[in-house]
């Protein structure tokens, strides 16, 4: 350990005097404690963890995918387009011949939510008809070039929030883009 020399300038033409020891403190002690302290707390603290949506793919085998073509009854196929500025339009059926036309919502409990539980009950309720009841509501979610990703990640929050049977998110047609600039949408 250093040593401050603290003295006077020798003791020339004054008193001897004895020589008193500044007291020392030793920080080795504290050091190593505090080092302890920081190694427990690094090992018994839980980092916050990475909150991730399940999001499903296509099978990546080809082999494994047993008919692309599969037909959904209009009845359970809805359509969710998302515009420009919080803007989000849903049909029920195919396009040029909807089930339930063309309907402007919001987002939230008070908007798509309530479509979406309203539409998971006739989906179940139209499969439970044709004898399926395993069946319900597909949803195509389609997003112009003009939506926020803030916007899909909202939607895919209300997908696990209603909990369709399927849900995909599918390029957007020119039919459905016209439909979205007629209705200020699109921006």
């Amino acid at each position: 350990m250093a040593e401050l020399n603290t003295g006077g300038d020798g003791g020339k033409g004054k008193k001897v005097r004895s020589k008193k020891s500044n007291p020392g403190v030793d920080l080795t002690a504290m050091v190593d404690l505090a080092f302890l302290l920081i190694t427990f707390f690094m090992l018994t603290t839980t980092l916050s963890k990475p909150q991730a949506m399940p999001l499903p793919m296509p099978e990546k085998n080809p082999d494994k995918v047993i008919d692309d073509n599969t037909k959904i009854p209009e009845e359970r196929m809805m359509t969710i387009l998302i515009g420009s500025k919080n803007r989000i339009m849903w049909y029920m059926g195919k396009f040029d011949t909807p089930t339930i036309p063309p309907t402007q919502a919001s987002f939230g409990k008070d908007g798509i939510r309530k479509d979406l539980l309203k539409n998971v009950q006739l989906g179940k309720q139209y499969a439970a008809k044709e004898g399926k009841p395993e069946q319900g509501l597909v949803v195509n979610i389609k997003a112009s070039d003009k939506a926020s990703y803030k916007n899909l990640v909202d939607i895919l929050d209300e997908m696990a929030i209603t909990k369709p049977q399927l849900f995909a998110i599918g390029d957007m047609t020119p039919g459905e883009l016209d439909l979205l600039k007629q209705s200020n949408s699109y921006e």
